[in-house]
């Protein structure tokens, strides 16, 4: 199979797949160190064990080259990083999604493989990203979205020969490598979909400077906020109007909430 067309068809395979995974880490959005410590300690639990699983599945020949390739010490590299330097904590991940993932075929295997290479790719374009958001550097806990830096233009470029080569002609093995990639995503979601909370409401009380017209100086407030991702800041700020009504309905004072999750 000629290389873009293999990479063609792994990629609109798995566009749901890649556009959910970029929903739940939002990369491309701004992001707090904690969010990012979060995020990396998933990629190191992924890489731990996905790493090992690939290892294994591979014939002996290709063995060596997928080696020479592996960011998992990288990431592991970066989340020690933001451990020591940063203060932020390792978070703990949930990893049996990747453990059962099926990898028996090769073609499910480069399937699989695409998932994390494509991933390097983007690296480009995030790595600038976390420099000028959190001044994070290669070997500065970025060590994983630079890569192999000049190199991976090139790395990308094999690649896609040899996973056109291996995956080979046949819509059934063409079929495997999707599976595979599509499966590898789906583990990586279910990694990281707990690390997005569900909706969370606040009851907190305000404690408001009594008027004139209202000696009333505490009051019960709900607060319903959109998922957040554990370790993020949130600082929620609450109006109120410039006066409150006689009939005791506050809707004035100000209050303001710094959360940290």
């Amino acid at each position: 199979m000629n290389p873009v067309n293999a990479i063609a068809e792994l990629r609109l395979t798995t566009r749901v797949d890649h556009d959910r995974i970029e929903r739940l880490l939002r990369v491309a959005e701004p992001m707090s160190l904690a969010h990012y410590a979060t995020m990396m300690s998933g990629f190191d639990s992924f890489l731990r064990v996905w790493e090992p699983l690939v290892d294994a599945a591979l014939p002996a020949r290709l063995k060596p080259w997928f080696r020479a390739r592996r960011r998992g010490g990288m990431a592991a590299a970066d989340v020690d990083w933001l451990r020591a330097v940063a203060g932020e904590p390792p978070r703990r991940m949930n990893t049996s999604a990747v453990a059962d993932l099926p990898l028996e075929h090769v073609a499910e295997v480069f399937g699989s493989l695409y998932v994390i290479e494509d991933s390097a790719i983007g690296g480009r374009v995030v790595a600038p990203r976390l420099h000028s958001m959190l001044g994070l550097s290669r070997g500065r806990g970025a060590s994983f979205f630079h890569g192999f830096g000049g190199e991976t233009s090139a790395m990308w470029g094999d690649f896609r020969v040899l996973a056109a080569r291996e995956i080979g002609t046949s819509d059934a093995s063409m079929a495997l490598a999707c599976e595979g990639a599509r499966r590898t995503f789906a583990a990586m979601s279910a990694l990281f979909e707990p690390l997005v909370a569900a909706p969370l409401t606040l009851d907190i009380d305000l404690d408001l400077t009594p008027t004139p017209d209202c000696d009333i100086t505490q009051v019960p407030v709900a607060i319903a906020l959109p998922s957040v991702v554990p370790g993020m800041d949130l600082d929620i700020e609450l109006e109120f109007g410039a006066r409150p009504p006689r009939n005791g309905d506050i809707d004035s004072g100000h209050g303001e909430l710094s959360l940290l999750r």
